[in-house]
């Protein structure tokens, strides 16, 4: 399976990743996500059975029923981000893979600028950017791909989404853009 984040400092990427859900199943892909959410968000509700189970002390809690489950794992705390390549780990094999929200992997990204935007744009830092998207266009390093153009959008992920794995060489090419930016 091969894995494509979606980035941004701005609302709207949840829907950015539906819309490509939907475009790359029009294809014929199966397609899984992965969306990072706030710490402070818990998956469960206070008091729950399994929120009691996981308050006892459960490494993992499953909840299942007929149609659909999910597993609930306690995470280390002193990581910025979930490990990306654990998490992808635990995915069903599937043709591609989105994340949503990961700024910090080495996966290549795409990212969304909303209209008006008023702070520095990660493209301008992160050589795993590989194209800017927002309703009008952007000065940016990398291509802009217009919001609307859902098909475009589609494309780039394809053509730049990369096994697990393969992420370690733009990690080496991160690794040496920000020593060379030091020696300037």
């Amino acid at each position: 399976m091969k894995v494509f984040t979606v980035i941004g400092g701005c609302a709207g990427k949840t829907e950015v990743v539906r819309r490509l859900v939907a475009e790359l199943k029009a294809r014929g892909l199966r397609v899984s996500t992965v969306k990072r959410v706030p710490e402070a968000l818990d998956l469960e509700k206070p008091g729950s059975g399994t929120w009691s189970h996981r308050q006892a002390g459960a490494e993992e809690v499953m909840l299942a029923s007929a149609t659909r489950y999910a597993i609930l794992c306690e995470a280390p705390t002193d990581e910025e981000e979930p490990d990306v390549d654990v998490l992808l780990a635990r995915l069903a094999a599937v043709d591609l893979v989105l994340l949503e929200g990961f700024k910090l992997t080495f996966y290549p990204k795409l990212e969304l600028v909303q209209a008006g935007h008023d702070r520095r744009l990660f493209a301008l830092d992160d050589p795993t950017v590989v194209a800017v998207t927002a309703e009008q266009p952007v000065a940016c390093p990398v291509p802009w791909l217009p919001l609307a153009d859902i098909g475009a959008l589609a494309d780039c992920v394809l053509a730049n989404a990369v096994l697990p794995g393969q992420e370690d060489a733009l990690r080496r090419l991160g690794a040496d853009d920000a020593q060379s930016k030091a020696a300037a």
